[in-house]
């Protein structure tokens, strides 16, 4: 698809340097949102009327490829469910904190008829074939797909309108939706999501005790107990756990494909619409 003529939003130069200036800002407003007092004066931020990500493990290829067909397929799924695919050339992230630039390409998608007003200095659209590769190029570097219904999307890149969009960012864990999390407040813990039928499960046969699951976990939900690994009410189930583990202990576990689609689209589709509701 061709970007349309018309309005938009910021160029790449002007949202770099908001980003620069505003995504610091976050990072500290994440960190205080467990204080007293402060997590009640910040939990307007992270409404649940205005904020949503759902992490989707694609990273667990790395590991326990016998269980990455799921989340790629439900990423394949979603891709088919869009009209308009937009594919950022850059990530913002990575790019402003200085990590895993080697990644710095592998940019979010943005779905929807909201995008038709990013400016196409951020990128271009593209078929869902092409949008369906990007996604294995993320999961090779081992990043997180979240999937987000957030407002922070339509005012950084000016799209609107806001319940015509959602933004798929392949993170990895100081990007934005995964940083400064473990310290988090109410309305943050509840706006950040599980997929639908995914869990963790820990062999303790396996299990040694080695703490690299408890390092690597952005939410602080994997714990030790007596020596093994155990996650906490509060897991997201981003299969970072099972992709660090030497000794392959951790497994990410999903339910059946459909019930997983319908209810992760069921969620989707209660915030937002992704597919044109006219032709463009």
């Amino acid at each position: 698809m061709k970007h349309p003529r018309g309005s938009f939003g910021p160029t790449r130069q002007a949202t770099y340097l908001e980003a620069k200036k505003s995504l610091p800002k976050f990072d500290r407003y994440k960190r205080l949102s467990s204080y007293p007092v402060l997590k009640w004066l910040l939990n307007w931020i992270w409404s649940p009327r205005r904020w949503e990500v759902t992490a989707v493990p694609i990273n667990v290829e790395v590991t326990a490829p016998e269980t990455v067909s799921v989340p790629r397929r439900i990423m394949e799924r979603l891709i088919e469910e869009a009209e308009e695919i937009f594919v950022m050339d850059t990530c913002y992230c990575r790019d402003l904190f200085e990590h895993k630039l080697e990644y710095v390409d592998i940019g979010c998608m943005a779905f929807g008829p909201g995008t038709r007003r990013i400016h196409p200095s951020h990128g271009r659209f593209v078929d869902r074939q092409e949008a369906v590769e990007h996604v294995p190029k993320a999961a090779r570097a081992g990043l997180v797909a979240d999937v987000a219904w957030v407002w922070i999307d339509p005012y950084t890149w000016g799209s609107k309108p806001f319940d015509q969009q959602l933004f798929v960012c392949f993170c990895d864990d100081k990007c934005f939706y995964r940083g400064s999390m473990q310290k988090r407040g109410p309305n943050l813990n509840k706006t950040y999501k599980k997929l639908p039928g995914a869990s963790v499960q820990v062999d303790p046969a396996s299990c040694d005790g080695c703490g690299e699951c408890v390092e690597s976990c952005f939410v602080a939900e994997m714990k030790l107990e007596d020596g093994i690994a155990v996650t906490g009410k509060d897991c997201k189930v981003c299969g970072r756990c099972a992709e660090v583990c030497p000794r392959g202990a951790i497994r990410i576990l999903f339910d059946d494909e459909e019930t997983i689609f319908k209810e992760f689209m069921n969620r989707i589709r209660s915030k937002t619409s992704i597919a044109s509701k006219q032709a463009p």
